[in-house]
């Protein structure tokens, strides 16, 4: 049986990390375990996103201001993780995680966390 899963690989300047939500990947083993990395973004409603909301919340419809929104945060946060396993020397990050809270009226927080990891082929 084949899990529902998600990867890809992450490139930010000449380096690539390999960030799945699996606990392995696949045709790779785990040559050393190095720790938990996260990342985080808080963003603020803006008052005109806010106002747009408001009548889309009469009429129906999807609010595209607020996610949009999320998804910033989500790209921030995650970049923020990937920097963070590079620093430590990580090839990937596995069991990755998404969590939003509320922060304040108006404001939340999207957290992202993995394990890092070094990779090799399986042989």
């Amino acid at each position: 049986m084949q899990a529902n899963a998600s990867s890809e690989k992450t490139s930010t300047g000449s380096d690539e990390i390999i960030v799945t939500n699996l606990e392995y990947y696949p045709g790779m083993v785990i040559a050393q375990h190095l720790s938990l990395v996260q990342g985080s973004s808080v963003r603020a409603k803006h008052a005109g996103r806010d106002f747009m909301a408001g009548l889309k919340s009469i009429f129906g419809g999807e609010l595209a201001g607020y996610t949009e929104l999320l998804h910033e945060s989500r790209e921030e946060a995650l970049h923020r993780m990937v920097e963070q396993a590079k620093s430590v020397g990580a090839n990937a990050v596995l069991n990755v995680r998404f969590s939003t809270s509320s922060i304040a009226s108006g404001a939340a927080e999207i957290f992202v966390y993995g394990t890092a990891v070094t990779l090799r082929e399986d042989s």
